[in-house]
Formats: structure tokens, sequence, C-alpha cells
């Protein structure tokens, strides 16, 4: 079964931009090899195309790596240094959309993920939230998207020996957008 624009309530075709007030971007990774770290980045940008037939629909998206906040500094100042982002010669996050496809009726972004310099394709789970309009009488959108990825394919191998066995950090990210674009007039 194919998904139509006429088959999603509110559904308009336009450019939307994201509202970073009403939006997160989103990590988490397993620490200790017990529980996980999450955090953010608190600066992020994104544009919408939503086409007549949503699978031609497409999405640019950065998130700058100096704005990482996991609610700890040093862990934070260390993120942005070498061993991890390399915030100064990477300074963003770069995603941008290959294709829409329907799969057993869920939305699946496909895209190509760029970190730290290396490029690599992804695909994002689409949970579409719904339109409606706001108190100011713009016309909003929203949506969960994630995604797994392997840290080290992004040249983030940096890593510690635990005492006990195992390492410090797990090496699957899981990256949640949790986005809210309005419609531009």
């Amino acid at each position: 079964m194919t998904i139509t624009a006429d088959q999603i309530p509110g559904y308009r075709v336009g450019t939307w931009k994201v509202d970073a007030a009403h939006s997160e971007v989103g990590f988490s990774v397993r620490h200790l090899a017990i529980s996980k770290v999450k955090g953010k980045f608190e600066q992020f940008d994104a544009t919408f195309v939503t086409a007549e037939n949503p699978l031609d629909s497409t999405v640019h998206a950065t998130a700058e790596v100096a704005s990482i906040n996991t609610n700890q500094a040093d862990r934070d100042g260390h993120l942005r240094t070498g061993d991890f982002f390399a915030a100064e010669e990477h300074p963003q996050i770069v995603f941008t959309s290959t294709g829409v496809r329907e799969e057993n009726g869920e939305f699946k972004v496909d895209g190509e993920l760029t970190m730290r310099g290396v490029t690599k394709p992804v695909t994002f789970d689409f949970e579409f939230g719904g339109f409606g309009e706001d108190a100011y009488g713009n016309y909003k959108a929203g949506f969960t998207a994630t995604t797994v990825v392997k840290r080290e394919d992004f040249g983030l191998t940096w890593n510690a020996p635990l005492e006990k066995g195992g390492l410090l950090l797990g090496s699957d990210v899981t990256i949640t957008l949790d986005i809210q674009a309005g419609l531009q007039q």
C-alpha cells in the first residue's frame, strides 16, 4: 500500500523550518556497560520540503557540535576534542535526505549523515505526530525520527577499558529527533 497526501490529515505542500524552541536533537550511548548517557545539541537547524507526493519530500538539517550538552561540563568539553567530534575542525553534523519511502505503512527517511568529516548512509524511522495551528495562527507539523549508528563508523573511536572488563562506551548511538516545524508563508 502506498501512502498519499490525501491519506494524511492536514498535510500541506510547502517549505517548513524547524521550531527550535519546541524541538530536540538528542542521542544516547551505553556507558559503563550498565546504563546510558543521554545528550543533546542545543543549536540546530532544519528545512523540510513537503511535496505533492509525500515520498518526494526532502530534509536538510545541521547541528552545531560545540553546542553538545550532556549535563556534565567536563564530559562535554572532552566530546568537543579530537578524541570525539573534533568540533573546531568539524563544527557541524549534517543530514541530507536522499529519499523517503513507505514500508509496512510507516515512513522511512533515507539520507547521508556527516560527522567528523565522514559521510555514511543512514535511515531514520519516522513517526508522524500530526499537524495543527498554534495560538498565533502558525501552521505546525510534529514528528519523531530515530536511527542507530555505530560511532566508530564516523571516526569516533575513543574508548577506555574498564577494570573488570569491557569498555567504557558502547558502539551504538541512538539519535532521536523530536521535531516541531512551522510552515513558511
